[in-house]
């Protein structure tokens, strides 16, 4: 394969080309980036603060949000950049960085969702055994291979990808660097490429699937054989937010990565990656924590410190 010495740097063609769009959009998108910013680091302070908090659950959720934090922020602000001051270029090693941290920390959050519905199964299904099965080490042991395996198959696709020619253009029908537009443009031939991205795309998506609908299957099982309707009710609730963002974040990945590139229309996939680079991490605080009653309580016990200690509050 040729070397990229052809191109120093790409040319994105941004969500639209509008003039009256550009600073509606620049405000839409800086108030998605700092709710995603903000809530996922101030639910990282929460469960690191109260020692309530430091359990295999909320330790899972801690690692969701700092993924969620990464890869908002390798995508999101150079959008923002692009819709205040017009600039639509990306270096090549910038490129390069963009595409690494967004695919690893994708390809990681699968992960830890699959592990997150792993670790509700034990605590609905085997709650006896619930601290022997999600004991400390295990639950290092499990997030270590999430990122392991991610940071793995980021470097698989960044190093196919940066080994191709672009000689033709250096212009990308994307809104960041990633790896279908990114193929679009070489001159050189992307089959590898595409085998990669199909092959590694759909073992991440079947095996994390496959984890999160038969372990909820199992806890759905288990959630029709307790006798208190309240308690059926609140499991139900709590399944369900669960399984809405794993449908929107999977569905998205889907439609973007499992499909042959001749049935790609990048207009459409601009859409679909809007979910899982900017709405995901902003949703994910709200779905997974903010209706958690004991996040509630910690929240609540750390805003009242803060008032006591500034004298708001007797």
């Amino acid at each position: 394969m040729e070397n990229i010495s052809e191109v120093t740097e790409f040319i994105l063609v941004g969500l639209t080309d509008a003039p009256e769009l550009q600073i509606p959009l620049f405000m839409i998108f800086t108030l998605i980036y700092l709710i995603a910013l903000f809530g996922n680091l101030g639910m990282i302070m929460l469960i690191l603060l109260d020692s309530r908090l430091h359990t295999p659950m909320y330790f899972f959720l801690c690692n969701l949000s700092l993924v969620d934090c990464v890869y908002a922020s390798a995508i999101t602000p150079k959008v923002m950049e692009g819709f205040l001051t017009g600039s639509k270029t990306i270096s090549l090693n910038g490129c390069a960085a963009q595409m690494f941290f967004f695919v690893a920390f994708i390809a990681i959050e699968s992960l830890i969702l699959a592990s997150m519905a792993y670790d509700r199964h034990a605590a609905v299904c085997k709650p006896l055994h619930y601290t022997t099965i999600m004991t400390s080490t295990t639950c290092i042991l499990i997030v270590t291979c999430c990122y392991m395996c991610g940071i793995l198959q980021s470097s698989v696709h960044v190093a196919l990808a940066f080994c191709l020619s672009f000689c033709h253009s250096n212009v990308i029908n994307h809104f960041f660097c990633d790896i279908p537009p990114l193929l679009d443009i070489s001159c050189s031939d992307t089959h590898t490429n595409e085998i990669t991205l199909l092959v590694l795309a759909t073992l991440d998506v079947v095996f994390t699937l496959l984890v999160i609908l038969n372990t909820y299957l199992l806890i759905f099982i288990a959630i029709l054989r307790m006798r208190s309707a309240e308690a059926q009710r609140k499991a139900f609730s709590t399944c369900a937010s669960h399984l809405i963002t794993v449908s929107i974040f999977f569905g998205s990945l889907i439609f973007m990565y499992l499909q042959p590139s001749s049935n790609h229309s990048m207009d459409t996939d601009k859409i679909a990656s809007v979910f899982y680079t900017m709405v995901i991490p902003m949703l994910n605080p709200v779905v997974y924590s903010l209706r958690n009653k004991e996040v509630k309580n910690a929240f609540k016990k750390v805003v009242e410190k803060l008032m006591s200690s500034f004298h708001l509050v007797d």
